[in-house]
Parts: structure tokens; C-alpha cells; sequence
């Protein structure tokens, strides 16, 4: 089925590669993250977290919790493209969801949500983002302020009627 629209902002491109296909011949799971990665990078880029950066104010951001959507197959030769939203930030985290959509028939592939924190290098402990990494994500985030929340954001794994489940009813 192909999308109409496409949602959020264009970040990164690419084309699904030979290593990255797997025994069902199509993407692998794990490069499907290496895709929604490359696309995570172009953002900071967009916003000052750059290689010079990390050197100079040894300031970095580390995932801390992330989930994926597998919608459709990608195969290999396939074109792709990434779009991210940026769902929420403070003065130390980011939270942001992406789309991996099939360029040629624009149909989403997969999504992603990320929650990222701002780090000191040195203290390896989560760090306060500086002024201009701050303003470059209010100019985001006020550039996509008409972009609907995406529903798929913050949904939670589950069996709906399972014939087994470990979790408890409290």
C-alpha cells in the first residue's frame, strides 16, 4: 500500500545493501536500526552534534531506549529514505520517532522512537545540552509545530488474548 504522505522531516537516504539481507532474503532486523541510526546522525548534524563537536565540548548523546515497528519488507537494491519528528526535548533528552519509508512506492517500512540523553564525555554522566544545540532544537521543533503527534508513538508489545502470559494481574 503506498502512503499519500509522507510524515515528518526528510533526514537521511540510502539503499538496503547485499550484506544486510538475511536467510528470508529480505532486510535484516539489526540493519533496519543501522538505517534509523544513519538518519539519527544527519539530525544532530542538523543540530550541532557534529564529529568537531563531540571532540571539543566532549559532549555526546547515548540511546537509552528505543523501539521498532516492522510494517513492510525492504529487499535488497530496495531505496530508501528516513524522516524524523522530534516528539519532545528538556534540557538534557531528546524524544524523537522516525520513518523508514520504500522511495519508489513510498510505503512506510518501519518506524522508530528514540529517547536520547545528553552526555559529559568525561563524567560519562547525563549533561545539560548547551544554549546552541537548545535553540537549534526550538527552531526544530517550531518548524514541524502543524505535524500530528504520530500514533504509533509510545505504544506498548503486547497479546491482546494470550494463551499464556508471565505478567501478573495485580
Amino acid at each position: 500500500m503506498a502512503s499519500d504522505e509522507i510524515l515528518g522531516e526528510w533526514v537521511a537516504d540510502g539503499v538496503v545493501k547485499p550484506e544486510w539481507i538475511d536467510a528470508n532474503d529480505h532486510m535484516n532486523v539489526a540493519y533496519y536500526v543501522s538505517a534509523f541510526d544513519l538518519g539519527v546522525d544527519a539530525l544532530w548534524e542538523d543540530f550541532g552534534i557534529t564529529s568537531e563537536y563531540i571532540e571539543t565540548s566532549y559532549g555526546s548523546t547515548f540511546a537509552v531506549e528505543s523501539h521498532i515497528t516492522y510494517q513492510q519488507e525492504l529487499v535488497e537494491g530496495d531505496p530508501y529514505f528516513v524522516t524524523s519528528q522530534v516528539l519532545a526535548y528538556d534540557d538534557k533528552r531528546i524524544h524523537q520517532f522516525q520513518r523508514l519509508y520504500y522511495a519508489e512506492k513510498k510505503f512506510l517500512a518501519a518506524t522508530a522512537e528514540w529517547m536520547n540523553l545528553h552526555v559529559d564525555l568525561q563524567s560519562r554522566r547525563v549533561s545539560p545540552w548547551p544554549d546552541s544545540i537548545l535553540s537549534k532544537l526550538a527552531e526544530y521543533a517550531a518548524g514541524q509545530v502543524k505535524q500530528a503527534y504520530p500514533e504509533a508513538a509510545g505504544k506498548q508489545m503486547n497479546i491482546g488474548r494470550p494463551i499464556y502470559t508471565l505478567k501478573r494481574e495485580l
